[in-house]
């Protein structure tokens, strides 16, 4: 078993260590350097396919790091055959992902730079499915996030690349937080902290009077990652990235985690009225609103990555749905779902890096060129539209299994998903046919076939995708049975195949191909009229965010304004407000007003002189004409408590005063006439008054609290403490000493740090002063006079 921990620590840190060594790979190899940094990721693949025959007998495998045992934090994993199925998907195409990356960025200035992004997405995302713990999790789950923004936005210096990465970081980031805010609700009602205990508490969930706030709050986490509706529009958008993090982000990596996430929590939260009503409502409509958008695109990654919204709309309706069939389509359409449009993406990459261009009306007789792409396409396409022998076949008649029923919902979302499966039909094949049929038309560039790294991922993919369809029983046994069973909790045995299977989902499946084949012949009248009828709707929510960041930064500019106006009196007195009410509210509210004692009749006559040196200073300070001389004054004080310090047995504390206050007056005396500020104090009365009230009243605060202390029972166990330990730990007589240097070590470093810091920035006001007084004079030598 520690064995088994340590290898899988080493896995998951795999993708890490290729981030740090790809930038020097690629210098010394070039393009080749991605046949090694690939490597990595394949041991990964490896590792976890070793765990499938234990996966598959129902098994779970768990491990990790104890944290903080008193907080029950962890650095945890827990492989079961969900997650192990995301980790297989993740590592493998993350493999083919590298190779294809070496090849499409050949040549490019910063291909290093890009390799150590997606491998540090890689990592990420291999976290959150594999994580136990919810602080692994959520840590994970918003490195994909910064990770993702790194990746849409690697074409830095084009406008669109910076406003997708930041669209995709706000809008994911900030379902990150709900999240965050959900697991934290979930520990609480729960009393767990990891998932795999978490599963367990399905019942106390689902009664728990905070359900349904958690529930939203996570499908708010889940929605933003996943592109569900309203949500959607940041997806698109991220197609700025290079084809190589598309087809990596749409297969396998972060689109996929928030249905992850709803695969997880299944057994958690699922079977409630709120979870089957939101769930299919908000998968249902992006499932329409992403294939109805598709149809509209001309880009060729453009339609693929709306179909990925629809896609990932039909897996969360089917999540929600809430029968056994559901989830098994679920399963299965995944898996399909991975194969087959990681493949596409990677043909619409290479079709634009060998012609130059991806859009589809640009585009045509492209079979004699590119005939092994042109096969590649086909296959993925046949998967994608849900014909046989590909495993998306497969996922469609078991969808349509799913969701046929004679009551109203059924029916709706029956519709709704031939609907969806018909349009998806069309798009495939005008990915996969367009592009290639018809006569050769010029194009930017001469088209011919990829080479080796372009071709060989789409490649395997497409294969993949046949060879899971014909070999069903075995794909079921090793990954989609364990991938249901994990969802529901329960031991699943899906035994669909090719073998014919009569029925209405056939005839179901027979009709989306009708329909889709209608969609795919009227192809340009269909995407004139979703113009139009876009058009007539107006703006959408891409829009609509735009005018909310817009107007985030305006109500900012706004509050800055108010709480930033540039005086510096403005903010003292805000300071000495908020430390006037935080010391007089709570003594005045919990009624901890001291008692006043009565006068002491022993007090010396030199402490009588001490006090009234002290008075003296204060009028002095008050009735001064010029600052230099108030200043000079409020040394006074200083050095009065100093001596009363030192009247009272205290001369250590008494040298630091002495020490603080000739370095404050000296230092005040030397940037105030350096910095020629006014002699004198010209506030109005009205101003005067006010800052002596506040004045007055902050020492009262202070008073009252001093004296609340020192009439609170003395506890002396910091006194026994260091008295105790100060000589045998620290090596020190001097305690007040062995306080300072040892035991408060670091506070005290960071007061020298603190004070260094303001003689700097002090040095820098002076040096500037003289500077400018300088080019003054330069300019104008009348000024020295």
């Amino acid at each position: 078993m520690a064995d088994v921990t340590a290898l899988t620590f080493l896995a998951l840190c795999l993708p890490l260590a290729g981030a740090l060594v790809a930038p020097f790979v690629i210098r010394i190899f070039g393009a080749s350097g991605a046949w090694l940094l690939a490597i990595a990721p394949l041991l990964a693949f490896l590792h976890f396919l070793r765990f499938i025959p234990q996966i598959a007998r129902g098994e779970v495998v768990t491990g990790g790091y104890s944290w903080v045992p008193s907080y029950h934090l962890s650095f945890s994993w827990f492989l079961d055959g969900l997650s192990l199925a995301f980790a297989l998907l993740i590592t493998g195409i993350g493999t083919l992902i590298v190779l294809y990356a070496g090849g499409y960025l050949k040549g490019h200035k910063d291909q290093g730079r890009f390799f150590s992004f997606i491998f540090l997405f890689m990592g990420a995302m291999l976290g959150v499915v594999v994580s136990d713990s919810f602080l692994m999790l959520f840590i994970f789950w918003e490195l994909t996030s910064i990770t993702s923004f790194l990746l849409i936005g690697f074409d830095h210096e084009r406008a669109a690349a910076r406003r997708a990465a930041l669209q995709a970081l706000a809008v994911t980031g900030g379902g990150g937080l709900c999240l965050l805010a959900g697991l934290l609700l979930l520990w609480n009602i729960s009393g767990v902290t990891e998932m795999s205990r978490l599963i367990g508490a399905g019942d106390i969930v689902r009664e728990s009077p905070f359900y349904l706030a958690a529930l939203i709050l996570v499908l708010g986490g889940a929605f933003t990652k996943s592109a569900q509706f309203p949500f959607h529009f940041w997806l698109p958008n991220a197609m700025e990235a290079p084809t190589p993090v598309s087809a990596y982000l749409h297969s396998a990596t972060m689109v996929k985690a928030g249905v992850y996430l709803l695969m997880r929590l299944n057994p958690v939260m699922g079977a409630t009225p709120a979870w089957e009503i939101l769930l299919p409502f908000f998968g249902g409509l992006t499932l329409v609103v992403g294939t109805a958008l598709a149809i509209r695109q001309t880009d060729l990654k453009l339609k693929l990555a709306y179909t990925t919204v629809s896609s990932l709309g039909l897996l969360v309706m089917l999540i929600g749905f809430g029968s056994d069939h559901a989830v098994e389509a679920a399963a299965l359409y995944l898996v399909a779902h991975s194969l087959f449009k990681g493949a596409l993406f990677m043909v619409a990459g290479i079709i634009d890096h060998e012609t130059g261009t991806r859009d589809i009306t640009r585009l045509s007789g492209l079979m004699r060129a590119m005939p092994l792409t042109w096969v590649i396409a086909l296959a993925a396409a046949f998967s994608m539209a849900g014909l046989p022998p590909f495993f998306g076949f497969l996922a469609k008649e078991e969808i349509y299994t799913a969701l046929i029923g004679g009551d109203v919902r059924a029916i709706t979302f029956t519709s709704i998903a031939v609907f969806g499966n018909a349009l998806m039909f069309a798009v495939a094949f005008a990915v996969a046919l367009k592009p290639f049929l018809g006569r050769p038309v010029e194009m930017p560039k001469h088209p011919h076939e990829a080479p080796v790294l372009l071709w060989l991922g789409p490649a395997v993919l497409a294969v993949l995708g046949l060879l899971a369809a014909i070999f069903s029983t075995f794909t079921h046994t090793v990954l989609s049975s364990p991938i249901a069973s994990a969802i529901r909790q329960t031991p699943v045995d899906i035994d669909i195949s090719l073998a014919p299977h009569l029925g209405l989902p056939l005839a179901l499946s027979a009709l989306t191909v009708l329909f889709g084949i209608g969609v795919y012949w009227q192809l340009d009248r269909a995407r004139f009229l979703m113009a139009l009828f876009l058009r007539s709707i107006g703006h959408g929510p891409d829009h609509g965010f735009d005018v909310a960041i817009s107007g985030l930064v305006r109500l900012a500019s706004r509050v800055m304004r108010v709480l930033q106006p540039g005086r510096l009196e403005i903010y003292v007195t805000c300071t000495f407000l908020c430390v006037a009410a935080i010391l007089l509210i709570p003594l005045v509210v919990y009624g901890e007003l001291p008692r006043f004692p009565a006068w002491p009749a022993d007090v010396r006559l030199y402490e009588w002189a001490v006090f009234l040196i002290a008075a003296f200073g204060l009028a002095a300070v008050l009735v001064a004409r010029e600052r230099l001389t108030a200043i000079v004054s409020l040394g006074i004080q200083g050095f009065a408590v100093a001596i009363i310090f030192l009247l009272f047995g205290a001369p250590d504390l008494s040298f630091t005063q002495f020490m603080v206050e000739t370095l404050s007056v000296v230092i005040l005396a030397l940037v105030m006439t350096r910095l020629r500020l006014s002699p004198a104090d010209h506030r109005p009365l009205g101003g005067r008054l006010f800052d002596g009230a506040l004045a007055l009243v902050c020492g009262l605060g202070f008073t009252l609290l001093l004296m609340r202390a020192t009439q609170a029972p003395f506890n002396d166990a910091l006194t026994t403490f260091f008295n105790a330990y100060s000589k045998s730990i620290a090596h020190g007589a001097n305690v007040v000493n062995v306080i300072i240097v040892d035991f408060r070590g670091t506070d005290t470093l960071g007061e020298i740090a603190v004070v260094a810091v303001t003689g700097l920035a002090i040095l820098a006001l002076i040096r500037i002063r003289a500077g400018s007084e300088r080019k003054l004079a330069a300019n104008d030598p009348a000024a020295e006079d």
